[in-house]
């Protein structure tokens, strides 16, 4: 099953500084038929204005990766971690026990990225944070981990959970396959472009820029790019 969830139908709120797109129940906005999927609980297509951002803030038991797709985000937390997570790159977050966080956009142009929360397998450890950079080259034509709750894929970020965020990059009519399995959920949104999914039948379903794909019941997630696009896709319980 491949149901496709239009950008254009998604809760959200306009706080000025933060223009937020909210693909399950989030904050102020509440739809009982999309509080998650599987263990993936959040995922936020955020829009940032320069110089501003996410104060210090709180979180627990979560782990939170950020895929900046445009601009860049700037991180510091109470464990002492400050970085800066460039378009294309990811950072993790795995909340544990406890951290306080700030995520800026400190550039001079608007800064664009998904949130995406995914509840962990364990509760109560240890807090940490990490991010490192995933050269376009890499996925280009195919998909590629970029965190993983798996020991055997290799320089992923490691996330607490038993999921997967992968991502590719297609030029238009070039295809790419992710064996999802049957037993799993996945979870795809195109950061850039419009692609074609294939249904397990036949059926295909068209996808444009920042539109959600929930998939279930499917052994392999076939896309077709349809013009130049690049693609996130989660892999959970």
């Amino acid at each position: 099953m491949i149901e496709l969830r239009p950008f254009e139908q998604l809760g959200g709120a306009n706080h000025g500084w933060l223009d937020a797109k909210h693909h399950f129940s989030f904050a102020g906005y509440h739809d009982p038929a999309r509080l998650h999927w599987g263990s993936l609980r959040v995922w936020n297509d955020d829009t940032i204005a320069p110089h501003t951002g996410f104060a210090p803030h709180p979180h627990r038991d979560m782990e939170i990766i950020t895929y900046v797709r445009e601009g860049a985000i700037t991180h510091e937390d109470s464990l002492g971690n400050k970085g800066r997570t460039e378009a294309g790159d990811v950072q993790v977050m795995s909340a544990g026990t406890g951290i306080r966080h700030s995520e800026y956009n400190r550039e001079d142009v608007t800064t664009r990225i998904f949130q995406i929360w995914i509840i962990p397998t364990s509760e109560g450890e240890a807090p940490s944070w990490g991010a490192r950079p995933f050269p376009k080259g890499e996925r280009a034509g195919q998909f590629v981990t970029l965190a993983s709750g798996y020991s055997g894929d290799g320089d992923a970020l490691p996330i607490r959970t038993d999921a997967r965020v992968v991502a590719a990059t297609l030029r238009a009519g070039e295809s790419a396959e992710y064996p999802l399995g049957a037993a799993r959920k996945g979870y795809l949104v195109p950061a850039t472009g419009a692609i074609t999914l294939t249904d397990a039948d036949g059926t295909q379903i068209e996808a444009r820029a920042r539109d959600g794909v929930a998939i279930r019941d499917l052994d392999v997630v076939r896309v077709t790019a349809r013009e130049d696009s690049e693609l996130v896709l989660v892999d959970a319980a």
